[in-house]
């Protein structure tokens, strides 16, 4: 089996990925600055083959880590750009420090990171984790316009790099993890209100969509949102 490199694999929604992936007797070079990295792939030694690398993928020095990582194993087959950050506020009251930052993870690092690891696929799959609040949502400017922007780059790359890879993405909407239990609870609940289903989506059911996509061998270029149906609602 070969290799899959997951971004952002300590958090959530990021380690879901990666127990699934495992489970599935991938490979894994998992992705991330945090240091509870290590524990994930702790975790996962007892399934699966596990490389870890902490790593800022806004530098240049974090992209070529990872790059390196996979020259030295090869047979490189899944990319998950799962790695992003929220530094909400009113466009008024948002700097241009934060602005930048939000911009630079959640879509300047997969834009790197793709561009550097593509040529050492011989086929495969990229799955993009963007939002569904690249349809717009209030007090989220900078983050709007990044998971906007992960679209647009799905969709430029999956034109460019057909037949040989293909390029999705998925929009999760509101998924319980460590951010969304930081948001206060009675906004959390109007939220879920919203929601057809009426609750919370888990993390393992992005998980899942993960490993559909990495094997779905005739789509490409799509974006598929995972949010209890809030799509159909106000």
């Amino acid at each position: 089996m070969s290799w899959a490199v997951v971004t952002g694999a300590a958090g959530g929604i990021g380690t879901a990925i990666s127990h699934r992936l495992a489970e599935e007797g991938r490979r894994l070079i998992l992705v991330d600055m945090a240091p509870a990295l290590a524990k994930v792939a702790a975790d996962l030694e007892t399934s699966t083959m596990v490389r870890a690398v902490q790593a800022d993928l806004t530098t240049e020095g974090g992209i070529r880590a990872v790059h390196a990582e996979v020259l030295e194993l090869g047979s490189l087959e899944l990319v998950v750009n799962n790695a992003g950050i929220t530094r909400d506020a009113r466009l008024t009251n948002l700097s241009e420090e934060n602005f930048d930052l939000v911009m630079d993870v959640n879509l300047g690092a997969p834009l790197r990171l793709v561009e550097r690891l593509h040529p050492l696929m011989e086929a495969g799959a990229i799955v993009n984790i963007s939002s569904r609040a690249y349809l717009g949502n209030f007090g989220q400017y900078n983050y709007s316009m990044s998971k906007g922007g992960l679209v647009g780059l799905t969709r430029a790359y999956a034109l460019r790099l057909a037949p040989r890879i293909r390029v999705n993405a998925i929009a999760p909407g509101l998924i319980g993890t460590e951010m969304t239990k930081s948001i206060p609870a009675e906004v959390r609940e109007k939220m879920v209100a919203a929601i057809p289903m009426q609750r919370m989506g888990a993390p393992e059911e992005v998980a899942a969509l993960v490993s559909y996509l990495a094997s779905a061998t005739y789509i490409t270029g799509e974006v598929i949102t995972i949010g209890g149906g809030r799509s159909l609602s106000r």
